[in-house]
């Protein structure tokens, strides 16, 4: 079996296991749950998906305030540990990592990169879910990344549910894909991908757009993911 290692979120968890068996019986899921603290579950695993969720604490990206608008009423700073400590490990054991929304704002910070801690508060327009209904917008891609290679395109419509993003790619990334009316960052890949193990970092939810099956910014990155851990699974055994 190739095992997939997904963190625990609280929002809309269940959409991420359902999106991996999508693909058929050859995967099975290990949750990796900050409240149990089963770091030591991701060495089973042959690819790791950081998930969406609550906004990461301030105090591990430098912001300048704790205040600001749409904040959570708590941050989860065990959580945001839990899941640096996992990415650390799946980088250094070079497997796979598929970051969404949350996921990409993590792995940019942990690397040193920076946020946005509110995007309509820089006057960009809301990315936000409004009434449980995912944003809509367009994305262009980078022709010359890894993501277009995957995808298969250079423009798509993509679902958007963050009202925080990318400010500052950490100095190993680069960013491949913007938001084409406002030039928001929708996706980081390595500068050197041959120094380092597979990874993609979107900031949309391929997991949970309408159409998925036939949507090349979801379906082909999921088949990328899957692929990159299979193969980690037949290099390790």
């Amino acid at each position: 079996m190739i095992k997939i290692g997904i963190t625990i979120t609280e929002a809309k968890y269940s959409n991420y296991p359902a999106w991996i068996k999508s693909a058929g019986r050859a995967y099975e899921i290990v949750e990796l749950d900050w409240e149990k603290n089963n770091a030591a579950d991701l060495m089973l695993c042959h690819g790791l998906l950081l998930s969406g969720g609550v906004d990461i604490d301030t105090q591990f990206h430098a912001a300048d305030t704790k205040e600001y608008p749409l904040h959570p009423v708590a941050f989860n700073s065990q959580r945001d540990q839990f899941e640096m400590g996992l990415l650390t490990a799946a980088l250094k054991a070079k497997i796979p990592v598929l970051g969404i929304c949350r996921g990409l704002q993590l792995i940019n910070i942990s690397l040193g990169g920076k946020l946005v801690l509110d995007i309509e508060s820089i006057g960009k327009p809301n990315h936000r879910a409004m009434n449980g209904v995912d944003h809509v917008h367009q994305v262009a891609l980078d022709p010359a990344s890894q993501l277009a290679a995957i995808t298969g395109c250079c423009l798509g419509t993509i679902n958007s549910a963050h009202h925080q993003a990318v400010l500052e790619p950490a100095s190993e990334l680069k960013a491949v894909a913007f938001s084409k009316a406002d030039g928001i960052i929708e996706s980081l890949e390595w500068k050197d991908p041959a120094q380092h193990g597979p990874m993609v970092c979107v900031q949309w939810h391929p997991e949970r757009m309408t159409n998925k099956e036939n949507e090349p910014l979801s379906q082909n990155i999921l088949k990328w993911f899957l692929e990159a851990a299979k193969k980690y699974q037949h290099e390790h055994h």
